[in-house]
Formats: structure tokens, C-alpha cells, sequence
């Protein structure tokens, strides 16, 4: 049997609710998450341009989103919203062992939207 060395969730949810996609929603979204498939959180890191004045953005507006880095103890959780798609791009990156039916289910739920594409890959 071979073994492997981790497991990555990609997850693409469309029709999302985008007034989810703010900062404290996204930290419950981890939260709850990590809790659900029982990852120890870290360091957690933000991207976006929201509170920069016009001229300093960076992002085209078909663009504009949240993106963020929740770390777990054993690798890292990874989101990016786009606000005028209403659509959140997920993955998951675990050396330890979890449920990706449970996990794709649960953001599908929290953030109202529909899976679009679901990827689960053994990391060799």
C-alpha cells in the first residue's frame, strides 16, 4: 500500500453569499472549520485592498476580494473571494489526515453557495 504525505482539498464554490466575505466571517469560517476536521490553527494572514484609499489599490475591480492564510499545525488553509463573481477558491493542505466530503460540504453550506469544482489530492 502506498503511503502518502498529505492530503489538498481544492475547492471552487459559485453563487456565493459575498456578504460572507468580510474578515470577521472568513476568522469564524476558519475557526469552525479547523474545529470540524480537527486542525490545530496558527498564524493567520490578510490580503485585500478595502481599507486602501482608490489610488493605492492594487486589484482590478472584477478583482476585488478577500484573500487569506489561516496556518494550521500541520500546513495551511488558503482562501480567496471575489466579491463580483460571488465566488470563494478554497484548499485545504494537510500532512494530516481529514475529511474532504465533510469539508466541501460544510463551506458549500456556510458560504450559500454551490460546488462548482471539487478536487481531492494524495500528496506522494
Amino acid at each position: 500500500m502506498e503511503k502518502y504525505y498529505g492530503k489538498e482539498l481544492i475547492l471552487d464554490l459559485h453563487e456565493c453569499n459575498q456578504q460572507k466575505f468580510k474578515r470577521r466571517t472568513i476568522k469564524k469560517f476558519f475557526i469552525k472549520l479547523c474545529n470540524l476536521i480537527d486542525m490545530q490553527r496558527a498564524e493567520l494572514y490578510w490580503w485585500d485592498d478595502y481599507s486602501l484609499p482608490v489610488k493605492e489599490r492594487q486589484t482590478e475591480p472584477h478583482l476585488k476580494g478577500t484573500s487569506a492564510v489561516q496556518f494550521i499545525m500541520t500546513s495551511n488553509i488558503t482562501i480567496h473571494t471575489l466579491d463580483i463573481l460571488k465566488s470563494v477558491y478554497l484548499n485545504i493542505f494537510s500532512c494530516k489526515d481529514f475529511n474532504a466530503n465533510e469539508a466541501a460540504e460544510f463551506s458549500r453550506k456556510f458560504f450559500e453557495g454551490r460546488i462548482a469544482s471539487k478536487i481531492v489530492v494524495n500528496r506522494k
